[in-house]
């Protein structure tokens, strides 16, 4: 056993010796690193995650922005033409009424009454003119015993009378309009306002205070302008037919209406360089209304076979515009450009690029000419994901 034991321990030394010059043949020789190195060749630097695009040829509408205001299409304060005391008011505020529908009455008794005063005027005057008649003709039938002057003054006489009549009856109609104008009526459909005056009031004709303004809804109209460098466009489309115009929020997120443009007014404002337009729409839904501020887009004209490409694409330096676009290899090209037109979210590029180019429209930040990148290709959905991998 004490023999043995001193070759137990040789054994264990060399063994522990072969794992060591393994070891360092294995990991510390310089040699050793190289051989690694060079069995897994130079490293390439990672691929940049990036969005991608296609560049499109489409027609693309082009959109004159401006902010108007809805005004009704006829607005009328309804004022009384007569005198007097309100004895009813018939419409209730915010109604929509018909026209020739009541809105207030007058109390009728002393416009009643001189209705019937000029009647009995032409009454008594008629009683008149025939017993001047009746004279006319006993004149008359006295032959040579009556004299000359008395047959013309009795036939002036029938002729003044008669000439009364028609007085008297122009003053009955006059006398009959005062009264019809006791009841005070809608002169257009649209909707009733605030009312002016309570039952009891005293209105005159002489007052600028009204009954009740009524503004037409259905059709309505807003008011909004244009740049003057835009008159040319704007009329030659007008010519072809009436352009198209369409309201929105003034945060633009809403649609509300679509309608037509109606009028070109006929002079620029210099001071401001500025045409002013009236747009009219149906508004069945009476989505706007009197006094709204909206946000209003005019299509001027459609571009044919346009190169478009998102906005996001372009890039902004001191030196123009430009878009990084990918190619083959996956590698990032720039590209200078030349951009027309830019409404929601599309741009119009005139220069510097072709349709079908992929664009990077997110992770440029990270990118430069010739970089490695990895491309996702934008969804159009917005239901989906942002991105779609390749």
């Amino acid at each position: 056993m004490k023999k043995s034991r001193p070759i137990l321990w040789i054994l264990i030394i060399a063994a522990a010796a072969s794992a060591g010059y393994y070891g360092w043949q294995k990991f510390g020789s310089p040699d050793a690193g190289k051989t690694q190195t060079a069995q897994k060749g130079p490293q390439r630097p990672p691929a940049i995650p990036v969005s991608v695009s296609p560049v499109q040829k489409v027609d693309f509408p082009v959109y004159l922005t401006g902010l108007g205001t809805v005004q009704g299409f006829n607005t009328v304060q309804v004022r009384t033409r007569v005198d007097g005391q309100i004895d009813k008011i018939a419409f209730t505020e915010g109604q929509i009424v018909k026209q020739d529908e009541l809105l207030a009455s007058i109390d009728p008794r002393p416009y009643q009454a001189t209705l019937d005063q000029a009647k009995a005027k032409k009454a008594q005057d008629e009683a008149n003119v025939a017993n001047a008649n009746l004279e006319l003709q006993r004149a008359m039938k006295l032959g040579e015993f009556a004299t000359a002057q008395r047959v013309d003054t009795q036939r002036s006489t029938v002729a003044q009378l008669n000439a009364q009549i028609a007085a008297d009856e122009a003053a009955i109609s006059n006398a009959q309009t005062q009264l019809d104008y006791t009841q005070i009526k809608s002169p257009i459909t649209g909707v009733a306002g605030l009312r002016l005056v309570d039952v009891g009031n005293i209105v005159t004709a002489s007052t600028q205070t009204g009954i009740v303004t009524i503004s037409q809804v259905e059709p309505i109209s807003v008011i909004f302008t244009a740049p003057e460098d835009q008159l040319p466009y704007i009329s030659e489309g007008q010519k072809a037919g009436a352009l198209r115009v369409i309201a929105f929020t003034t945060d633009g997120k809403k649609t509300l209406a679509e309608g037509k443009l109606a009028v070109i007014n006929n002079q620029v404002d210099t001071s401001s360089g500025t045409i002013r337009l009236k747009a009219v729409f149906d508004n069945k839904d009476h989505a706007l209304w009197p006094g709204q501020s909206v946000s209003t887009r005019l299509l001027v004209r459609t571009l044919k076979d346009a190169t478009v490409i998102p906005d996001d694409a372009v890039q902004h330096s001191t030196n123009g515009l430009y878009a990084y676009t990918v190619n083959q290899d996956n590698k990032a090209e720039v590209h200078k450009i030349k951009v027309s037109y830019a409404i929601d979210g599309r741009s119009v590029v005139d220069e510097g690029l072709t349709p079908g180019q992929q664009v990077i429209t997110g992770g440029q930040f990270k990118v430069q000419p010739g970089s490695l990148v990895s491309t996702a290709v934008a969804s159009s959905d917005p239901t989906q994901n942002k991105v779609r991998q390749e």
